[in-house]
């Protein structure tokens, strides 16, 4: 509301209306016009409270207590957002765009509360908050460039090129990766399926050569062979005719 009423009044010429050079008398006709047109931007309610005063500047010094509060309550403030703005640190998962808003937003709070932030303690401030990744960028800035002179806009500029550069830089890599790891999963299941084709081969061939501990035999019922292998049958056979030809001689 303070910042609108002061840009209309500076717009129209009026603000030495409100602000006068000491000892200087305010036209009558420039004082009304002043009133009328902050009374224009006020609410019923405050509108009622500050029409009691005569002059433009009272007025103003009476909206601008109510919004911005005493002398001592401002400088508290001002204060509050010094510390908030020392505290600030930009994330490693937050993005120029994100953590600038955060710094202009603070600024917007110094000028709501009548102050204003040099822009070179901006700047500086902005650099010395960014996180390791900037630092290829933030070093050649501070060395190389005129930052007494520099404004915020053109910083947040630079930084958000070399953020654009580091992400495509990023994406790149990652698409090359995806690409590698899908080239060795095709090649992998290929191997698995020559592995699967000669296995299934030498099992039907009945070569012996896999493995059969699995297997149960159907003549004996024994693990490891199959029942065309089976010799238990032989050996009991042979231990039959071993035994009637021995039989005679014990006679």
């Amino acid at each position: 509301m303070v910042i609108l009423v002061e840009t209309v009044l500076r717009a129209y010429g009026l603000w030495d209306a409100v602000d006068p050079v000491t000892g200087a008398t305010v036209e009558e006709r420039k004082n009304y016009t002043t009133k009328a047109i902050i009374f224009q931007t006020l609410p019923e309610d405050i509108l009622q409270q500050v029409a009691k005063h005569k002059d433009a500047k009272d007025v103003w010094e009476a909206i601008r207590v109510r919004y911005l509060g005493a002398d001592r309550v401002q400088k508290a403030r001002l204060q509050s957002l010094r510390t908030e703005l020392e505290m600030l640190k930009m994330k490693e998962n937050e993005t120029i765009n994100d953590f600038s808003s955060n710094i202009s937003a603070i600024i917007a709070k110094f000028k709501s509360l009548g102050s204003n932030l040099e822009e070179e303690v901006i700047v500086r401030k902005f650099l010395t908050s960014m996180p390791k990744k900037f630092l290829p960028i933030v070093a050649p800035i501070e060395q190389y460039s005129d930052i007494e002179t520099m404004s915020f806009e053109e910083v947040v500029g630079r930084l958000r090129a070399y953020e654009e550069r580091i992400q495509s830089h990023e994406e790149k890599e990652e698409n090359q990766g995806q690409l590698l790891l899908s080239g060795s999963n095709e090649q992998g299941r290929g191997e698995r399926g020559r592995g699967r084709g000669r296995g299934r081969g030498r099992g039907r061939g009945g070569s012996g050569r896999g493995d059969k501990s699995k297997f149960r035999c159907f003549e004996c019922g024994e693990f490891g062979h199959f029942g065309y292998e089976c010799t238990k049958w032989e050996d009991k056979d042979n231990e039959a005719n071993l035994i009637e030809e021995e039989e005679p001689t014990l006679l």
